[in-house]
Order: C-alpha cells, then sequence, then structure tokens
C-alpha cells in the first residue's frame, strides 16, 4: 500500500481503485438491480402461489366432507 503525506493528511492509495472504472461500477450496480427485482419476483410469485394452493385445499376438503356449496364457504361470501 503506497502512502503519500499531503498537507497534514495521510492520504491511502487503493489500488482496486484504479482498477475499476465508472463504467464497471455500473455494471455492477445494474446487476445488483435485476438481482433484487428477480428476488423479489419470485417473492411475489411464491406468495402467489401459496395462497392459490391454500384456497385449493379448503375446497377440496370441503368437498370431500360432501358438501355443496364449498365456494361460498371457503371465501366467505353469503
Amino acid at each position: 500500500m503506497l502512502r503519500i503525506q499531503c498537507e497534514g493528511c495521510l492520504y491511502r492509495h487503493h489500488h482496486w481503485l484504479e482498477d475499476a472504472t465508472d463504467h464497471e461500477v455500473a455494471d455492477r450496480q445494474t446487476a445488483s438491480l435485476a438481482a433484487i427485482v428477480i428476488i423479489l419476483l419470485l417473492l411475489v410469485g411464491g406468495l402467489f402461489l401459496v395462497h392459490q394452493l391454500h384456497m385449493s385445499t379448503l375446497i377440496e376438503d370441503c368437498l370431500m366432507a360432501g358438501r355443496r356449496n364449498c365456494d361460498v364457504l371457503v371465501t366467505g361470501q353469503h
């Protein structure tokens, strides 16, 4: 690590700052944002799927009990 004295302050030269250009940093940020969007979409899709499976299970349990108006009982509409 190269240290240069500059008017009372200690400047630390980091080689990794030189290697990464602004374009590379922007590419990494874009890739990170895209990954976050994909993860959020998967999460929302998973929650939707769990909700739909739960509703189907309730209807199936109602039908297996021999009831005929299961859609009204499960959704709570009268």
